[in-house]
């Protein structure tokens, strides 16, 4: 039913984040494949893939990678991201009906203030993308990667809030600054 893709360029252990709460996805039916997309990583990034039972390809192009998959519905997010509580019914019900694309809503802890969100913008896949296989093939071009897919389509929110891969990477960052 739902095809999880994600790039990696080491990002290795924000992989295995995002991957370890996406079980209980697969455990209820939803997830039906993972595809991993490399981008020339150096770490044991493609070692979680293959421990997680996911696809992982060094060489791809994306409309090829596309026609692959399994799933009618694709969930694009980035390594380090966690969807919260209640992704797995939202989604389920979503493709069910829906027929636009996607994005969660950012969690209510890693929402900057007012006048930071005027000032920065919202990164294409910060909040992932959902978005159906057939309409998502309508967008791909050569050499085209999975942000410039998000770019191009105009997706509504969704109730269910996820945890940026941003917030992970400052929390990694914050300790190797400050060792405790």
């Amino acid at each position: 039913m739902l095809t999880i893709l994600m790039e990696t360029r080491n990002h290795e252990a924000e992989l295995a984040q995002t991957l370890s709460v996406l079980v209980a996805g697969a455990v209820e039916g939803l997830v039906s494949d993972v595809v991993i997309l490399d981008c020339g990583s150096h770490d044991g990034s493609s070692l979680v893939a293959d421990a997680a039972g996911c696809r992982f390809y060094r060489d791809w192009e994306i409309s090829t990678v596309l026609e692959s998959v399994r799933g009618d519905w694709l969930l694009i997010i980035e390594p380090g991201a966690r969807p919260l509580s209640g992704w797995i019914d939202e989604i389920a019900d979503y493709v069910g009906f829906g027929r636009q694309p996607a994005r969660f809503s950012l969690s209510r802890h890693d929402r900057p203030p007012v006048w930071r969100r005027w000032l920065r913008k919202e990164g294409p896949l910060e909040c992932g993308l959902l978005i159906a296989r057939r309409q998502s093939l309508a967008y791909v071009g050569p050499g085209m990667r999975l942000a410039d897919l998000a770019t191009a389509a105009k997706p509504v929110r969704l109730k269910s809030e996820i945890v940026p891969a941003r917030a992970m990477r400052q929390v990694r960052d914050e300790s190797i600054i400050r060792p405790e």
